[in-house]
């Protein structure tokens, strides 16, 4: 029986004591809490902080004052909601929220009016996203300049139907940013129009920057990326990359002058170079600087070997993240010199090396923090059966792995990877063909799995699932031959399942779809489309459209 009488802060405070780092651990804790009773429920309220809107009515804006604790506001996109984004954010700021940070729907225009109501109402945010904002121009900057002084992060990445060839006209924006946002720390203006002149403005005037993710920014040559640098020593985090084929930007960090800058970056502790032409001296001059890094990512870089990359490894021990996406000359022999020297490791992305599973079983043997693998797309299956790899322990701190692409799986792989991996929470194992009824002994094995990726596996049959898979919250069957009869048996053991990805699923049916609606309590989501015995507005029958 519930102690009702104890007050609520009191009851606040136990509940707090099993609250963690964990999003998705604390929804499942206060949901269970909120169905107690009407206490409970109203206690809980305080701790949702963050609120994703996928509904494009207003129907949501009650959900505000139930959560006054509510700090994080996200929009997501839907088409008939973005032309309603001005009157939707004038009606947020009648609320008394304190929020610091609010993203805007993909593909909307600027929500000038909306925007100016939102800033005089709600003056603690420090956080906007504007990803994908169609019909950018230089008065939008303008109007966030004037509107959000205290911002300290800024998203305005990948702009649409622009029309921004001249890039030029964008400099006076870039400048009244960077002289306005005096605290911002973290920016990301990926595919945006920045020049030479405007990243040196921001660099220059903004004291605080820390963060800067600049992915396929093409007008920024060598010359103009050097001096900013220059500008920015206390710089932590640097993301870049060019997708022009024009050599002089694939080279740029090749170059004795952008090497000097970069590694005068004393305190830099993350580095992300994509699709650029690096060299061996690149990663032999950060090895030398001792840069503190702790997160290394060159996806899809060329032109360095292993000898740079072991060198600025046994330099830069204490990396946590490593991406060498692409890295064509890695071996598994590679991959064991490696592992020896990343203690700390926590996850790494090994997509279209030439490797084998020996190489996954070397990371996990060697690697004692190492809790994500990405090895998609990787080299044949050349090792053998697994009596060829002796004795294979049990690894628990393995929570998520990629292996989708990958043609030499098969029932017997997945399985083996399941005795050894029993704790993973994440299993991607898309266009992988010759998975069937295996998978259904991975559930069985893997009882924390709460997303499996299956898309585009062909032979894929889940008809044997004859228990219960109770933390499975995001399944993926996009594009297999699944069935009404395995819809029928995901309802009856999948209870806490979320979401549902049956998209070109042609043997599913308009009745399985209701069923598995009408029996999956939890439900979210279902993404059918292109389904030729489902209309494709048939998405769902009694599942809520907005997430918390």
């Amino acid at each position: 029986m519930v102690a009702s009488y104890l007050p609520n802060d009191i009851w606040e405070t136990i509940f707090n004591l099993n609250i963690n780092d964990n999003d998705d651990d604390n929804r499942r804790y206060l949901n269970s809490l909120s169905l107690v009773s009407k206490q409970f429920l109203s206690i809980t309220n305080r701790f949702i902080f963050s609120l994703t809107v996928y509904d494009g009515s207003t129907s949501f804006l009650g959900l505000l004052k139930r959560f006054t604790n509510l700090n994080s506001l996200a929009l997501a996109t839907s088409f008939y909601f973005n032309t309603e984004v001005d009157k939707i954010l004038i009606k947020i700021s009648c609320f008394p929220l304190k929020l610091t940070s609010l993203s805007l729907p993909h593909y909307c225009t600027i929500p000038a009016d909306g925007l100016r109501s939102f800033s005089q109402n709600i003056t603690t945010l420090t956080s906007l996203t504007c990803y994908q904002i169609r019909y950018l121009n230089t008065s939008d900057l303008f109007l966030i300049a004037e509107c959000f002084p205290l911002l300290q992060e800024l998203d305005f990445s990948y702009p649409s139907d622009s029309g921004y060839k001249n890039y030029s006209s964008y400099e006076d924006g870039v400048k009244a940013i960077s002289l306005a946002l005096i605290k911002l720390r973290k920016v990301n203006l990926s595919g945006f129009p920045i020049n030479n002149q405007s990243l040196f403005h921001l660099f220059n005037n903004c004291k605080y920057l820390e963060e800067v993710i600049m992915f396929d920014c093409d007008e920024i040559t060598n010359e103009g990326i050097a001096s900013a640098l220059r500008e920015r020593p206390g710089l932590r985090s640097l993301s870049f990359s060019a997708t022009s084929s024009n050599p002089e930007y694939r080279e740029m960090f090749a170059t004795s002058h952008l090497i000097d800058s970069l590694v005068s970056l004393k305190s830099l502790t993350c580095l992300a170079l994509h699709n650029l032409n690096i060299s061996d001296e690149l990663l032999n001059s950060i090895a030398r600087e001792g840069l503190p890094l702790m997160s290394l990512d060159l996806q899809s870089c060329t032109d360095y070997s292993f000898n740079g990359i072991f060198y600025l490894l046994s330099k830069c021990q204490h990396i946590q993240h490593l991406g060498l996406e692409s890295a064509y000359f890695l071996e598994d022999q590679h991959v064991v010199q490696l592992s020896s020297l990343l203690r700390d490791l926590v996850s790494i992305n090994l997509t279209c090396c030439q490797l084998t599973k020996s190489a996954l079983f070397t990371l996990a043997n060697n690697c004692p923090s190492l809790s994500e693998i990405n090895m998609e797309m990787t080299g044949e299956n050349v090792v053998g059966n697994s009596d060829s790899l002796g004795k294979l322990c049990v690894y628990p701190q393995l929570k998520a792995l990629y292996l989708g692409k990958t043609s030499w799986l098969s029932d017997e792989s997945i399985i083996m990877f399941a005795s050894i991996f029993p704790n993973l929470e994440l299993l991607d194992l898309n266009l992988c063909n010759d998975i069937s009824e295996g998978i259904c002994e991975v559930l069985r094995k893997c009882y924390k799995l709460r997303h499996l990726n299956l898309a585009y596996c062909p032979r894929v049959k889940l008809h044997g699932l004859n228990f219960v898979v109770p933390k499975l919250e995001v399944l993926d069957l996009s594009n297999t031959k699944v069935d009404d009869e395995t819809l029928y048996v995901i309802s009856k053991n999948c209870p806490g399942l979320l979401q549902l990805l049956l998209e070109h699923c042609n043997d599913v049916t308009e009745k399985g779809v209701k069923h598995l609606a009408e029996n999956c309590t939890q439900l979210r989501k279902i993404k059918i489309g292109n389904s030729s015995h489902v209309k494709d507005a048939l998405f769902f029958t009694d599942i809520r459209k907005v997430l918390c």
